[in-house]
């Protein structure tokens, strides 16, 4: 048995598996491994840095790989898509704000378009401006995000493709880090999945290992969906979206104290603090995105194994589902 879907098909691919352009954290090496195990690899611009990106695309080497922007961000530095246009991506994702303004370049380009949606509001103006691939992420994400769920946003989002833009291809984040959740994701009516917080504890992801010793101690209940790291290091997101992260010390402290944070004297103090432990890869002091997915992550692995396992673990439970139904 093989999980051939839409997204296999559409993309090239040989696993309907995706890795989140997780801004930092996902560089060339990153990307490549995935594709080079038969997923599709997305470079994470984050927050708009050229001699990154132009780095980490040599990086990639010549695998085939895309990249992913922050849309809000992406409009402070709209020439940073052309550079990435001029290499000829393997597909191009906007998230987290209107994609209208750029969509056009991307179709232009014959690159194929996916925008990440929390909401059914950010599904139609997706689709109003074009995109090929829809990713309905769910709040069990790590890093920015909504509130809904994906258990639920995905099936509503398949049902409303299903009507309005049938060949529009759905895929799942939010919560996916196994076998069970591409599975899941499969029945819920995507045709894959992205992956990002799993991705983010592996050999070839650019995460300190301070970071991903901490991933592995946690568990799920120690997340919480924030502002903190974003109020600590001055940037200001769009009303409705904010971070999960894990309850590092620096998170208990200052979650749901913004305004405190904010004032100029603590936010200059608590920012150095910040990016000193950040650099260091000291975890308890600073802010570590990462999703709920978090209690299934036991070690640190080559990226080859995560998507093998993944979609080996997908098709048996897939073929052998039924026997655990009780007639």
């Amino acid at each position: 048995m093989s999980l051939r879907t839409r997204l296999t098909e559409r993309l090239g691919i040989e696993h309907p598996i995706i890795s989140a352009p997780m801004g930092s954290i996902a560089g060339g090496r990153l990307a490549a491994a995935v594709t080079q195990a038969g997923g599709l690899g997305l470079i994470g611009a984050g927050y708009g840095d050229a001699t990154w990106l132009e780095r980490e695309f040599g990086a990639a080497g010549n695998r085939r790989v895309g990249c992913g922007f922050i849309t809000w961000s992406l409009a402070r530095s709209p020439e940073l898509l052309d550079g990435v246009l001029s290499r000829s991506p393997a597909a191009l994702m906007l998230s987290f704000g209107a994609p209208a303004p750029f969509a056009g370049r991307i179709k232009a380009a014959g690159v194929p378009l996916i925008c990440q949606v929390q909401t059914m509001a950010h599904v139609r103006e997706a689709l109003a401006a074009g995109a090929d691939i829809i990713v309905a992420q769910g709040s069990e994400a790590g890093g920015h995000g909504a509130l809904r769920a994906t258990f639920t946003l995905v099936p509503e989002v398949a049902d409303h493709l299903r009507k309005a833009s049938p060949d529009t291809l759905l895929v799942a984040a939010g919560g996916v880090g196994d076998g069970r959740g591409l599975a899941a994701a499969l029945m819920l009516g995507a045709d894959g999945v992205l992956v990002g917080s799993r991705m983010m504890a592996s050999e070839e992801a650019l995460t300190p290992p301070g970071f991903q010793k901490a991933i592995i101690a946690a568990d799920g209940d120690s997340t919480v969906r924030t502002k903190a790291v974003d109020t600590v290091r001055g940037i200001t997101w769009p009303d409705g979206f904010t971070g999960r992260a894990i309850t590092t010390d620096f998170v208990k402290e200052w979650h749901g104290r913004d305004a405190e944070l904010a004032e100029p004297s603590v936010q200059a103090r608590e920012q150095e603090r910040f990016w000193k432990a950040f650099h260091a890869g000291e975890a308890d002091h600073t802010g570590v995105f990462f999703g709920e997915v978090v209690g299934l992550v036991h070690a640190v692995r080559p990226v080859d194994e995560i998507v093998r396992d993944m979609a080996q673990e997908a098709e048996r439970l897939l073929r052998d589902g039924a026997g655990k139904i009780v007639h």
